[in-house]
């Protein structure tokens, strides 16, 4: 796991400078709350020690039917049928273990950040301007799309700085922007999107394979027991414990792994992903995306997945850190600089009039009323800044912002 070291500690100016323009990969400097292995080579969620509960609640009873019920079999049945019982086991397990590494150990489908705002498009010929002043442009906070003839509403992401594409949503617990989000899932601790969404559902469909296999040869050496002691189910389950565990665990886990295997099933035949179906509801209105039963399930099997947008291992420069500032005749130092650069970044864009909250910027289908979860637009805050100093970056500090710093700390 990659763990930020410590800026080395400088006394001369050189070397300050050479800190400043210090090498590093994509992955040292990712934004996101994503854990990195193997020098950037896998990207998991923040909640990656859950895989290895997954993995445990999988490897754990394999290994048991293996020792209790398989190895026992192998002596019933003769033309090394079974050796076949474990054979099976083991190598669908291997294989059920694969899917779930490429399931969480992939990009998702990440939209790389926007280092600055997109230029604004809209100019507000209402606002007064005064000699020698910038006149103010203002970013639409959401734009129309067609997709299939269908008008859809993009929303403009705050943390990413982009616009999404349609079927894109930021999630919250990666931070980031993922194309074809459908679902964070704690059990892989990754984002299911466009580039692992084949793999997830693989990999919870083999899950329910794996667990009526051992269910179903569990049920099997009790029968042989019954037959081989002339006794009684009850009789031949009270000899082997061992089974009754794995009959009761694998039922329980069935109904978990199948049920997901069964609703997304019914997501891929119509082409939905779960943000659209419990946001969008499109029972009651036309889903855009909707190619029919045959085509949808192509798309999801039989298509490439695109290539990953995002180069964690390239090489690029450390971003400069903010230098002190002489402010109202008060030096800003390294003890309050970090309280500046989260000022700055806490700046929003102008939306018609009002600052819109972080989070509520999310894609929304052209027959959604609201603009936002309220259903009502945030108030306009004082100390809103145009997009004709926000869109220039964090070289320019109001006098005003450094200021409320200052008295903050």
């Amino acid at each position: 796991m990659y763990v930020v070291a410590p800026p080395p500690q400088s006394s001369n100016s050189d070397a300050g400078t050479t800190d400043e323009t210090a090498v590093l990969r994509t992955y040292q400097t990712w934004k996101g709350s994503n854990v990195f292995f193997l020098q950037g080579r896998f990207i998991f969620g923040p909640d990656a020690r859950s895989v290895l509960l997954t993995i445990f609640l999988i490897v754990a009873p394999v290994a048991v039917f293996c020792v209790f019920v398989a190895r026992k079999l192998m002596d019933d049945f003769s033309h090394h049928l079974g050796i076949l019982i474990m054979v099976v086991v083991v190598v669908f397990t291997l294989y059920d273990l694969g899917l779930l590494l490429m399931t969480s150990g992939r990009d998702p489908g990440i939209i790389p950040r926007n280092a600055h705002p997109p230029e604004p498009e809209i100019y507000d010929g209402n606002a007064e301007i005064g000699t020698g002043q910038t006149p103010q442009f203002r970013l639409p906070r959401v734009k129309d799309v067609v997709v299939n003839g269908v008008t859809v509403k993009i929303k403009y992401c705050d943390t990413c700085m982009l616009y999404r594409p349609p079927r894109c949503s930021h999630c919250s617990i990666c931070n980031n922007c993922v194309e074809r989000f459908d679902h964070h899932c704690p059990w892989v601790g990754q984002c299911i999107g466009l580039r692992n969404y084949r793999f997830f559902f693989m990999f919870v469909s083999s899950s329910t394979l794996l667990c009526i296999y051992v269910f179903g040869f569990c049920w099997v050496y009790i029968k042989r027991i019954m037959d081989s002691e002339s006794t009684s189910i009850w009789k031949a389950m009270i000899k082997t414990p061992a089974s009754i565990a794995l009959i009761i665990y694998t039922f329980i886990a069935v109904w978990f792994v199948g049920g997901l295997t069964v609703f997304h099933s019914y997501l891929m035949s119509s082409n939905q992903s779960t943000y659209e179906n419990f946001r969008y509801r499109y029972d009651r209105r036309a889903n855009p995306y909707n190619r029919g039963v045959i085509e949808n399930i192509k798309e999801i099997f039989c298509t490439s997945i695109p290539p990953s947008k995002n180069k964690f291992r390239a090489k690029v420069l450390k971003e400069p850190g903010i230098p002190p500032r002489v402010v109202s005749g008060d030096f800003v130092g390294p003890i309050n600089e970090k309280a500046v650069a989260d000022t700055e970044m806490e700046r929003k864009p102008i939306w018609d009039g009002t600052t819109v909250r972080e989070g509520e910027l999310e894609e929304q289908s052209s027959n959604d009323e609201s603009l936002d979860k309220d259903g009502k637009f945030s108030n306009a805050s004082n100390d809103a800044i145009d997009l004709g100093s926000w869109g220039r970056g964090s070289r320019d500090i109001s006098h005003e912002v450094c200021l409320g710093v200052q008295s903050s700390a």
